[in-house]
């Protein structure tokens, strides 16, 4: 353009040139007029001459004057053009350097977090060998008591009746109550250290993930944005399944048993269901996930310099969310098992493309969930699938603690029946020896006694090799006379 506006200068030069000799031309011919009149007429005639040919230069200067006008007019636009762009130009540079300071910041953020974070996973490790020395301090007891238990067995065998009935309650009691007590501390601790190591886990995780997504969403989006915005539809669905399929890698749940990718089955009605994501959580509850919303609209509304096709586009893209939210809450996800949440969860891969939805329709979140539809981006989403692995682990916790306290619970039942099986060879012990006593009673005490009526067998010539030495009573009453004295009196 400015080539054009020297030529034109130039050219104008030239038509100033050309008019100068034409006048210079003009006093030529005056002074061959004064000089002799035979020459007036071709004077006259070159006079003419002149005279149309500085009329048509000044009609070039004129058309080349209006050529001027219009090339400086345009430039003047293209000068507004350039310092629009130049504002712009200025505005990105700007906004570079504050997302440059913020992923810094984050940088910094992040190290601090994995100190702490170190730090944390160290005082775990030292209350792990806290807890396994405890544990093992248990085992211990358990052994012993095992040994008392083995111990005491056999001297309840062989203590008498009386000491046994009088000791036995005391001495189990004695061995019982520490136990018990220790198994109580033991799982009270255990589950105080447990919950403190989950509450302070769960925070640095969340916060060094929230970290991280945010330095990793200022790079991804950068490069990822207008590369799958200008895609295809179906291009589009791939790059948001793929972004789905990250978080659920990286949120700790494990595929095939805490979540099916594009699984189907049927109904008891026969309907088919094909969604997304299944995320399967403790009691056998489902959560489903759908990730197929249309962002070409949002690309659109990004990427363009007019601000009012801009803002149409952002309205049709708050629309097209609008619609698959409608459609999501039709299909009723949330209602094709009896274990079903009570919503569905829309996923939309990008951050800004949620964000400006929402800040054009402020009711867009109270529309998704009035329609059974919770609206979720990559960061949203990784702390809703951290916090359902979270649950997972505090269900195994809570199952191993509940087979911990059942284990403590039977054994203490078994000991309880030792102690009642205990009790009842000490009864049985004193019904024995109540018999034993009556028996014996009868077999040496008394008058007319067993013993004593079959030694007095043996006295009168039975033959017997043994003697029994077994005390008895010796009375008179009722004795047989002695065969010598029976043949002295006759």
């Amino acid at each position: 353009m400015s080539e054009q506006i020297a030529a034109w200068f130039n050219d104008v030069s030239r038509l100033q040139l050309m008019l100068g000799l034409a006048v210079l031309a003009l006093g030529a011919v005056v002074l061959i007029w004064r000089r002799g009149r035979q020459d007036q007429v071709a004077l006259s005639s070159a006079l003419a001459e002149s005279r149309d040919q500085a009329a048509a230069e000044k009609a070039r200067a004129d058309q080349f004057s209006d050529n001027l006008r219009q090339a400086e007019l345009r430039l003047g636009q293209q000068d507004v053009r350039l310092e629009s762009h130049g504002a712009r130009l200025a505005e990105l540079a700007e906004e570079r350097d504050g997302l440059t300071d913020a992923l810094h910041q984050a940088r910094q953020q992040a190290a601090q977090i994995q100190t702490e974070l170190a730090e944390a996973r160290l005082r775990a490790e030292k209350d792990r060998e806290n807890a396994a020395r405890e544990i093992q301090t248990l085992r211990e007891l358990r052994e012993e008591m095992t040994g008392q238990f083995k111990l005491m067995a056999s001297e309840t065998l062989r203590v008498q009746r009386a000491d046994m009935q009088r000791s036995q309650g005391e001495h189990l009691s004695a061995l019982l109550t520490p136990f018990r007590d220790q198994v109580h501390r033991f799982q009270t601790e255990l589950q105080t250290r447990n919950k403190v190591l989950d509450e302070e886990g769960a925070r640095l995780r969340e916060q060094i993930l929230t970290l991280h997504q945010r330095s990793e969403q200022i790079s991804r989006e950068a490069v990822n944005l207008t590369r799958a915005l200008k895609g295809e539809k179906q291009r589009q669905g791939a790059w948001g399944e793929m972004v789905l399929e990250r978080i659920l890698e990286e949120s700790g749940l494990q595929s095939g048993t805490h979540y099916d990718i594009q699984s189907s089955w049927r109904d008891e009605d026969g309907k088919l269901w094909r969604p997304d994501v299944v995320v399967k959580m403790p009691r056998q509850k489902i959560m489903v996930i759908d990730s197929k919303v249309s962002l070409n609209d949002y690309e659109l509304s990004v990427n363009s310099e007019d601000p009012a096709e801009a803002e149409a586009a952002l309205r049709r893209h708050v629309a097209a969310i609008r619609t698959h939210i409608t459609t999501l809450g039709d299909k009723g996800y949330h209602q094709m098992d009896d274990n079903s949440v009570d919503y569905v969860l829309m996923f939309i891969p990008i951050e800004g493309a949620f964000s400006e939805a929402l800040r054009a329709d402020p009711s867009l979140a109270a529309f998704a969930l009035e329609r059974g539809v919770g609206l979720t981006t990559p960061t949203t989403l990784m702390l809703t699938l951290r916090t359902v692995e979270h649950i997972w682990a505090v269900e195994r916790r809570e199952s191993n603690a509940m087979e911990i306290a059942r284990r403590a619970g039977a054994l203490y039942d078994k000991v309880a029946g030792f102690v009642d099986s205990m009790e009842q060879v000490g009864k049985s012990l004193d019904q024995a020896n109540r018999a034993h006593g009556q028996a014996m009673d009868r077999l040496t005490r008394g008058s007319g006694n067993v013993i004593r009526q079959v030694e007095m067998l043996r006295e009168l010539g039975a033959r017997a090799q043994k003697k029994m030495a077994i005390d008895h009573d010796g009375a008179e009453v009722g004795e047989l006379p002695h065969p010598d004295q029976s043949s002295q009196t006759g």
